[in-house]
């Protein structure tokens, strides 16, 4: 036997089980949790929270952040994505027009219906509106009504149904506590995606 041949067949074969274990744990790496963030704005003050929004999904490890306007959302976008993050301004003390239509190309354009092809997705709301009490919450609820209408899981945060914002009056715009809210929205919905993500499934 040749001793001076040992140290280079033990180095070899050291390398040898990093690569195998290096190639194991980049097989086992989950792919990322798709957080898809919709929202329409006129005046640019949703589209700042929508903004805050995605900064908060981003944060979290392992979250790959679509943002959109409700118009530019494809099929695909839709039907890829772990979770939906819907923001709208109030209008008259409801969610915009264009946000409605969003909702309704789910089943008209998109093809979600029959099959809930959207089941089991984490969906959650955003919204601001000019007045302290000019319809945020019913705006939000009726967001995250259209969500469990699909059978998804909806989540809140940042406040009791969603992340909100007041833009007239004391605080015009959006302040600091409200883009706090935003974040931890985005924040909070990536998290569970991906907690979600990571769990065996019953379904059969």
């Amino acid at each position: 036997m040749n001793l001076r041949r040992i140290p280079s067949a033990i180095v070899l074969i050291f390398t040898m089980i990093c690569v195998l274990e290096h190639r194991s744990w980049a097989a086992e790496a989950p792919p990322p949790v798709k957080v898809l963030v919709a929202y329409h704005s006129l005046s640019g003050n949703t589209e700042r929270m929508a903004e805050a929004v995605a900064e908060g999904a981003k944060s979290i490890a392992g979250t790959m952040v679509v943002l959109k306007r409700v118009g530019q959302v494809t099929a695909e976008d839709l039907l890829s994505s772990d979770a939906v993050i819907v923001g709208s301004p109030v209008y008259w003390s409801n969610m915009a027009g264009e946000v409605k239509t969003f909702f309704d190309d789910w089943q008209f354009k998109f093809g979600v219906f029959p099959e809930f092809k959207m089941r089991n997705k984490v969906g959650a709301a955003f919204a601001t509106g000019g007045q302290v009490s000019g319809g945020k919450e019913i705006t939000m609820l009726t967001i995250l009504a259209a969500m469990l209408g699909n059978q998804m899981i909806v989540v809140s945060g940042g406040g009791a149904f969603g992340a909100s914002a007041t833009t007239e009056g004391d605080s015009p715009g959006i302040d600091k506590k409200e883009l706090a809210d935003a974040k931890a929205l985005g924040q909070r919905v990536a998290d569970v995606a991906k907690r979600l993500a990571g769990a065996p499934s019953h379904s059969h």
